[in-house]
């Protein structure tokens, strides 16, 4: 992978790391306990408790995503960088820049 790649993906790490950390703030805001006493019907409030669960799903998925990347950003000016854990062989330039945190090729991620 040449300099230009790695600059390439690094910057798409950067930008990838501001919008889940905006995401991450939104979702824990939309989060937080449903206090019983909040003037909701009964179904209302059900669906409300349902959404706050797909939230919470959603959150946790953003969190593991963001450590990962600053894991990646901490590795990319390492040789192994880009280099599949399994096959060592290099991933491909296009996936890095899509998944820029991935560790695997597309061969051996599926």
């Amino acid at each position: 992978m040449t300099q230009e790649e790695k600059n390439e993906i690094r910057q798409k790490i950067e930008t990838d790391i501001q919008t889940l950390k905006a995401q991450i703030l939104a979702l824990e805001e939309k989060t937080r306990p449903i206090s019983p006493d909040c003037s909701l019907g009964r179904l209302t409030r059900l669906e409300a408790m349902g959404e706050q669960h797909v939230n919470n799903k959603v959150l946790d998925e953003s969190r593991l995503r963001l450590t990962r990347l600053q894991n990646a950003l901490l590795r990319i000016d390492k040789p192994m960088f880009g280099i599949c854990i399994e096959c060592e062989e290099e991933i491909g330039f296009g996936r890095m820049s899509i998944r820029p945190e991935s560790v695997r090729c597309v061969e051996c991620a599926n």
